[in-house]
């Protein structure tokens, strides 16, 4: 009986060393440092007459886009890549194609926190377009405004960015170099996006710059994306800041199909003295794309595109 008992309490002794040693053994992370959410989409639209007394013309337009949000965090680190491309064409009879939509949006952001939800930040951007834009609605046969690179604006900056969660991100750049790039010779003159004299290619500017994104749930599967930047030249003429803004509003109506709005907003002098609006709507196929939960568990970084 009481070598049983010794057996008992050994067995017992070793099974609680056993479990007190696994209680004590290190919690693996197994959070990625890298995250990768991102959109493809592909709207598609198209309408036709025959003996229709309302009258109307027979089109077919189609529109192709890419955003995706590359994001690295780890430790202080923070350090977020986003790339957007968007193009479009509508092809009307007896008017023949236009270009609906397009854009080349690629920009990169470092940051090291020294306060909390603060970063000291660099990054860079690139903003253009793919094709050629035309006077008259697009037309090739009219005056062309502009292509590829002309212009194509590159910034690079230093500053601090603020992100209290991944819903607004705000980075000022009190340093921060703009550069104009007009590439397409027909449009080296001078004026033309601000160029100083006829066959220049390109226009300095140093100064502030500031960015911001806010986004916002309507109600399940209704999102808002609200993005502004404000541009000041230190150099030349302080007072005629470039503004943007854009909204995209997202309705998700199957883990597929989508809805989404667009209004886009922008004011620069050196392009034209007017305010310029562009607005788009599509129904189309969406396909979502999310590698898994980023380091920080308050940022959950483009959470409304999530399936």
């Amino acid at each position: 009986m009481k070598k049983s008992l010794l057996l008992i309490s050994i067995s017992l002794g070793i099974s609680a060393a056993a479990q007190e040693t696994k209680a004590d053994a290190p919690v693996v992370d197994t959070t990625k440092s890298w995250s990768i959410q991102g959109q493809n989409t592909l709207m598609l639209n198209q309408a036709a007459f025959s003996n229709w007394v309302g009258g109307g013309a027979n089109n077919v337009g189609w529109l192709a886009g890419v955003n995706y949000n590359m994001t690295y965090e780890k430790g202080k680190d923070l350090w977020e890549n986003i790339v957007i491309l968007g193009y479009g064409q509508n092809n009307t009879k007896g008017v023949g194609t236009r270009k609906t939509q397009d854009v080349i949006n690629l920009s990169t952001n470092y940051g090291r926190e020294f306060r909390k939800n603060w970063y000291l930040s660099g990054g860079a951007s690139l903003q253009t377009q793919f094709a050629g834009g035309y006077e008259d609605g697009n037309n090739p046969d009219a005056k062309k405004i502009s292509n590829f690179m002309a212009p194509g604006y590159v910034n690079v900056g230093v500053g601090v960015t603020y992100r209290p969660n991944d819903n607004f991100t705000m980075t000022l750049r009190p340093a921060n170099a703009r550069i104009t790039f007009v590439l397409d010779e027909d449009l080296q003159y001078a004026g033309s996006y601000g160029l100083k004299n006829d066959g220049d290619s390109s226009l300095f500017q140093f100064g502030f710059l500031g960015t911001a994104i806010y986004k916002v749930k309507l109600m399940e599967n209704i999102n808002l994306t609200n993005t502004a930047s404000v541009f000041s030249n230190y150099i030349d003429h302080p007072e005629r800041l470039v503004l943007a803004y854009g909204a995209v509003l997202n309705m998700k109506i199957n883990k597929f199909i989508s809805s989404n709005i667009t209004v886009d907003v922008l004011y620069d002098h050196n392009q034209i003295r007017k305010t310029q609006l562009k607005q788009t709507l599509g129904v189309g196929f969406a396909y979502n794309l999310d590698n898994g939960k980023k380091r920080s568990e308050k940022k959950d970084n483009q959470s409304w595109m999530k399936k």
